[in-house]
C-alpha cells in the first residue's frame, strides 16, 4: 500500500455509484481536525477568547504549546476524556451569544490558511459523484458549521452543550466522539437513506476507529501511529494531506449547499483551553 498526495479510487478516493438497479444514496464522512484542517479547531480561538476575557493569559500560552503537541501526536482516549471533563468546568456560565459573536468576528482571521487543499479537492470529487458530504467532529457547531458551509458540505455533526437562560450550564448533552460519532452517523443515515456499506469515511485518529468501521470505504489521513498500524493491518488506504490553503475565498463566497447540524449546537470554540489541560496534565509547563 502506498501513500497518496492526490487520492484516486484505488487509494481511498471516490468512485462512481454502481450503475443499474435502485439508485444508492451515499455520503462521505470527514473528521475535521488534522483531516480537513491543518490544526486543532478547539485551540485556534484561544487568542480572541483571551481578548474578550473568557480565558486568561496562562491558558493562551498553554494552548500554543498544546497545539504543537496535538500536531505532533494527537490525543488518545484518556486525553479526550480529560478534555471533556475540563470543558464542562471551564465553560459553565459563558454567554452563548458572546461566544458565537467572537467566533463570527474572527473566523476569517483564524482559519486563513487552514484547510488542506487535498481535502477540499476530495470533498469536491465526492460531490461530483453525487454523494453528500458530512463533517463529523468532536468540536462544536460554532466552528464546525461555518467551515463545513464554506466547503460546501451537506451536513455537519458536532458536540452539543446544555444551555439555560442563554448560558452554558457546563453539561454536555451529546459528545460527538468515538461511539457518539457512530450514533450520529447511523441516525443521519437512517433519516437520509444512506447505504453505509457504500459510504466513505476519512480521519486521522485512532479514536475514530468506530467511525471507520461503520462504512464500506474507510481511509486514514495523516494518521497517528496507532491508526497507521491499524490501517496497514486492515489494508485501508493511507492518505497524506500536506498543503494548507486559504479558506478566505471559500467563506466569503460559499456554495449554495445548506449545512444541517444534525448533532445540534456544540462548543468547539469553548474548548480552546480544554485540550490544553488534558494534554498538559502529563507534561510540565
Amino acid at each position: 500500500m502506498t501513500e497518496s498526495q492526490s487520492p484516486t479510487a484505488a487509494s481511498g478516493g471516490p468512485q462512481p455509484a454502481p450503475p443499474a438497479g435502485e439508485p444508492i444514496k451515499t455520503a462521505a464522512f470527514f473528521d475535521l481536525d488534522k483531516t480537513v484542517i491543518a490544526k486543532s479547531s478547539t485551540l485556534a480561538f484561544s487568542k480572541p477568547f483571551f481578548a474578550q476575557g473568557l480565558i486568561n493569559r496562562r491558558a493562551v500560552l498553554k494552548s500554543a504549546y498544546a497545539q504543537f503537541l496535538f500536531l505532533m501526536s494527537g490525543a488518545d482516549h484518556d486525553q479526550m476524556d480529560r478534555m471533556r471533563t475540563y470543558l464542562t468546568n471551564m465553560c459553565a456560565g459563558w454567554d452563548v451569544e458572546q461566544v458565537k459573536s467572537i467566533v463570527g468576528e474572527t473566523l476569517h482571521e483564524i482559519v486563513n490558511p487552514l484547510v488542506f487543499a487535498e481535502a477540499a479537492d476530495l470533498i469536491a470529487d465526492h460531490k461530483l459523484c453525487g454523494r453528500d458530504v458530512v463533517i463529523v467532529s468532536a468540536s462544536g457547531e460554532e466552528i464546525v458549521a461555518p467551515i463545513a458551509r464554506a466547503l460546501g458540505a451537506t451536513h455537519a455533526m458536532a458536540t452539543r452543550m446544555v444551555v439555560e437562560d442563554g448560558r452554558y450550564t457546563g453539561e454536555i448533552a451529546f459528545y460527538c466522539y468515538g461511539e457518539g460519532k457512530v450514533e450520529a452517523i447511523r441516525q443521519l443515515a437512517a433519516r437520509e437513506g444512506y447505504a453505509l456499506a457504500h459510504c466513505y469515511a476519512y480521519t486521522d485518529s485512532i479514536t475514530d476507529l468506530p467511525m471507520l468501521e461503520t462504512v464500506g470505504h474507510p481511509s486514514v489521513v495523516n494518521p497517528d501511529r496507532a491508526l497507521r498500524k491499524e490501517a496497514v493491518a486492515r489494508g485501508w488506504p493511507v492518505l497524506t494531506f500536506s498543503r494548507p490553503v486559504s479558506l478566505r475565498d471559500r467563506i466569503s463566497a460559499p456554495s449554495g449547499a445548506a449545512v444541517a447540524t444534525t448533532a445540534a449546537v456544540g462548543v468547539s470554540a469553548l474548548a480552546a483551553g480544554a485540550l490544553t489541560y488534558s494534554l498538559l496534565r502529563r507534561f510540565a509547563f
